[in-house]
C-alpha cells in the first residue's frame, strides 16, 4: 500500500514527493501501522519504492512515528 501512496507523488520533485508521502502517513496511517512499517523496513522484510523507503526512514526519528 506504501508504495501505491507513493506511485501517486511520482509526478512532483522527488524531495517534494518524499515529504508528501511521510505526511500521509503520518495523517492517515494508525501509529501501530506506522510502526509496523518502521520495523519491517528495518527488519528487511519489505520492499519499497526510494521515495517511500526514505518517507519511512524519516518516521523513525518522530514521536509516535
Amino acid at each position: 500500500m506504501a508504495n501505491q501512496i507513493g506511485r501517486f507523488f511520482e509526478s512532483q520533485k522527488p524531495e517534494t514527493a518524499v515529504a508528501g508521502i511521510e505526511d500521509h502517513l503520518m495523517k492517515f496511517w494508525d501509529p501501530r501501522m506506522r510502526n509496523a512499517i518502521v520495523t519491517q523496513l528495518a527488519e528487511g522484510k519489505i520492499q519499497l519504492d526510494p521515495p517511500v523507503r526514505e518517507a519511512v526512514e524519516r518516521l523513525k526519528g518522530r514521536k509516535n512515528g
